[in-house]
C-alpha cells in the first residue's frame, strides 16, 4: 500500500474514533450542488460527510474495531457521516434533505459499537432534538422539588389564612 493511501486511511480512522456514531449513505444521483448543500446541512448539525473508497473505509473500520457487519454496507457510491456528539441531529439532517431530493439513501450505521439498520436511523431522526430532551428531563427533575416546596409551604399558608379570617372577624 502506498504511503498516501495509508495517510488517507489514518485520517478516516481518526474521524471514526472521534465520533460516537457513523452513518453510511448512498449518494448516487446527487448533483455536485445537491451534495454540497447536503454537506452544509450536516455541518450545521455538527456532522461531517466524507467520500472515500469503500476499501479504505473497510480498512479504517477494521483498524477502529467497528463491528464486522459494517463491511456489508460499503458497496457502491457511499459516503460516511461522522460527528462530534449528536447523532439525532445528523439523522434529522439526512431525513430532511431526503424529503426534497429522495437522496441520499441511508444504508445503515454504527452507534455505540452496534450496527444500526435503516429503521434504527429513521427512529433516531424522529426523536426530539438534544436540547428538547434536556428541557423535558429538567422539567421532570424539577417537578418533585416544586411539589415538595408547595407541600412544605401549605401549613404556613393555612395558618396565615386562619389568622387573616380571625382578624377580619374582629
Amino acid at each position: 500500500m502506498k504511503a498516501d493511501n495509508q495517510v488517507f486511511i489514518d485520517q478516516i480512522v481518526e474521524r471514526i474514533n472521534a465520533s460516537p456514531f457513523l452513518i453510511v449513505v448512498d449518494y448516487t444521483g446527487l448533483t455536485v450542488g445537491q451534495f454540497t448543500e447536503f454537506r452544509d446541512k450536516l455541518r450545521e448539525n455538527g456532522a461531517h460527510c466524507q467520500v472515500a473508497k469503500n476499501s479504505y473505509v473497510k480498512r479504517a473500520a477494521t483498524t477502529a474495531e467497528l463491528p464486522e457487519g459494517l463491511s456489508d454496507l460499503l458497496v457502491g457510491q457511499t459516503a460516511v457521516i461522522t460527528g462530534e456528539s449528536d447523532v439525532v441531529g445528523a439523522a434529522k439532517a439526512i431525513k430532511d434533505f431526503a424529503k426534497t431530493t429522495e437522496k441520499p439513501e441511508v444504508k445503515g450505521g454504527v452507534l455505540d459499537g452496534a450496527i444500526l439498520d435503516v429503521a434504527g436511523i429513521s427512529q433516531l431522526a424522529d426523536l426530539p432534538s438534544r436540547e428538547a430532551l434536556l428541557s423535558q428531563l429538567l422539567g421532570l427533575l424539577s417537578q418533585p422539588a416544586t411539589s415538595l416546596a408547595r407541600i412544605l409551604n401549605e401549613p404556613g399558608a393555612s395558618l396565615a389564612r386562619v389568622l387573616q379570617a380571625k382578624a377580619d372577624q374582629g
